[in-house]
Protein backbone atom coordinates (compact mmCIF):
# COMPACT_ATOMS: atom_id res chain seq x y z
CA UNK A 1 0.00 0.00 0.00
CA UNK A 2 1.43 3.36 -1.05
CA UNK A 3 0.76 5.82 1.78
CA UNK A 4 1.99 8.87 -0.16
CA UNK A 5 -0.30 8.09 -3.09
CA UNK A 6 -3.31 7.75 -0.78
CA UNK A 7 -2.43 11.03 0.94
CA UNK A 8 -2.12 12.83 -2.39
CA UNK A 9 -5.41 11.43 -3.70
CA UNK A 10 -7.23 12.24 -0.46
CA UNK A 11 -5.88 15.80 -0.49
CA UNK A 12 -7.41 16.56 -3.88
CA UNK A 13 -10.58 14.55 -3.33
CA UNK A 14 -11.66 15.55 0.20
CA UNK A 15 -9.06 17.20 2.37
CA UNK A 16 -8.86 20.37 0.30
CA UNK A 17 -12.36 21.34 1.41
CA UNK A 18 -11.46 20.89 5.07
CA UNK A 19 -8.20 22.82 4.70
CA UNK A 20 -9.59 25.82 2.87
CA UNK A 21 -12.97 26.03 4.56
CA UNK A 22 -12.31 24.91 8.11
CA UNK A 23 -8.56 24.98 8.83
CA UNK A 24 -8.38 21.23 9.34
CA UNK A 25 -5.40 19.34 7.94
CA UNK A 26 -4.95 15.57 7.99
CA UNK A 27 -2.60 12.94 6.64
CA UNK A 28 -2.36 9.19 6.75
CA UNK A 29 0.64 7.94 8.72
CA UNK A 30 0.11 4.20 8.42
CA UNK A 31 -2.40 1.40 7.93
CA UNK A 32 -1.63 -1.94 9.54
CA UNK A 33 -3.61 -4.76 11.12
CA UNK A 34 -6.87 -3.08 10.14
CA UNK A 35 -6.07 0.15 12.01
CA UNK A 36 -5.77 3.56 10.34
CA UNK A 37 -3.19 5.94 11.83
CA UNK A 38 -3.93 9.61 11.15
CA UNK A 39 -2.20 12.84 12.03
CA UNK A 40 -4.51 15.87 12.31
CA UNK A 41 -3.82 19.56 12.75
CA UNK A 42 -6.42 22.27 13.16
CA UNK A 43 -6.29 26.01 13.59
CA UNK A 44 -8.61 28.61 15.11
CA UNK A 45 -11.26 28.17 12.41
CA UNK A 46 -12.05 24.59 13.51
CA UNK A 47 -14.64 24.65 16.32
CA UNK A 48 -15.17 20.95 17.12
CA UNK A 49 -13.57 19.23 20.11
CA UNK A 50 -10.98 16.43 19.95
CA UNK A 51 -13.50 13.58 20.11
CA UNK A 52 -15.71 15.00 17.36
CA UNK A 53 -12.70 15.73 15.18
CA UNK A 54 -11.30 12.21 15.58
CA UNK A 55 -14.65 10.60 14.76
CA UNK A 56 -15.36 12.78 11.73
CA UNK A 57 -11.94 12.37 10.13
CA UNK A 58 -11.65 8.65 10.82
CA UNK A 59 -14.97 8.04 9.06
CA UNK A 60 -14.02 10.39 6.24
CA UNK A 61 -10.73 8.60 5.54
CA UNK A 62 -12.27 5.14 5.76
CA UNK A 63 -15.32 5.95 3.64
CA UNK A 64 -13.48 7.86 0.90
CA UNK A 65 -10.50 5.54 0.33
CA UNK A 66 -11.18 2.01 -0.90
CA UNK A 67 -7.87 0.70 0.50
CA UNK A 68 -9.02 1.66 4.00
CA UNK A 69 -12.59 0.44 3.64
CA UNK A 70 -12.11 -2.69 5.75
CA UNK A 71 -10.53 -0.87 8.68
CA UNK A 72 -11.75 -1.90 12.13
CA UNK A 73 -10.41 1.11 14.00
CA UNK A 74 -8.48 4.33 13.87
CA UNK A 75 -5.86 6.09 15.99
CA UNK A 76 -5.81 9.86 15.61
CA UNK A 77 -2.89 12.01 16.71
CA UNK A 78 -4.03 15.62 17.18
CA UNK A 79 -1.97 18.78 16.87
CA UNK A 80 -3.88 21.82 18.11
CA UNK A 81 -2.56 25.02 16.48
CA UNK A 82 -5.22 27.02 18.29
CA UNK A 83 -3.03 26.86 21.39
CA UNK A 84 0.36 26.90 19.64
CA UNK A 85 0.26 28.60 16.19
CA UNK A 86 3.90 27.72 15.37
CA UNK A 87 2.90 24.05 15.11
CA UNK A 88 1.14 24.79 11.81
CA UNK A 89 4.45 25.77 10.18
CA UNK A 90 6.17 22.66 11.53
CA UNK A 91 3.36 20.46 10.22
CA UNK A 92 3.50 21.99 6.73
CA UNK A 93 7.26 21.35 6.60
CA UNK A 94 6.65 17.68 7.52
CA UNK A 95 8.23 18.13 10.94
CA UNK A 96 6.22 16.29 13.56
CA UNK A 97 5.50 18.57 16.54
CA UNK A 98 4.42 17.22 19.90
CA UNK A 99 0.86 15.91 19.90
CA UNK A 100 -1.73 17.64 22.06
CA UNK A 101 -4.03 14.60 22.19
CA UNK A 102 -4.32 11.00 21.05
CA UNK A 103 -7.70 9.45 20.33
CA UNK A 104 -8.73 5.98 19.26
CA UNK A 105 -12.00 4.58 18.02
CA UNK A 106 -13.51 1.36 16.76
CA UNK A 107 -15.84 1.45 13.78
CA UNK A 108 -18.08 -1.40 15.01
CA UNK A 109 -19.73 -1.24 18.41
CA UNK A 110 -19.70 -4.97 19.17
CA UNK A 111 -16.18 -5.68 17.90
CA UNK A 112 -14.70 -6.55 21.29
CA UNK A 113 -17.59 -8.72 22.49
Amino acid sequence: MNIEEINKRHLFKTDQLYRIGFGLYSRLLDYRNGVIYLEVLFDKRWKSDYNGTAYELARCWRDNNTELGKAIGCKVFIIDARKFPYKKDLFRNKIRPEYDARKGLLFKENLLN
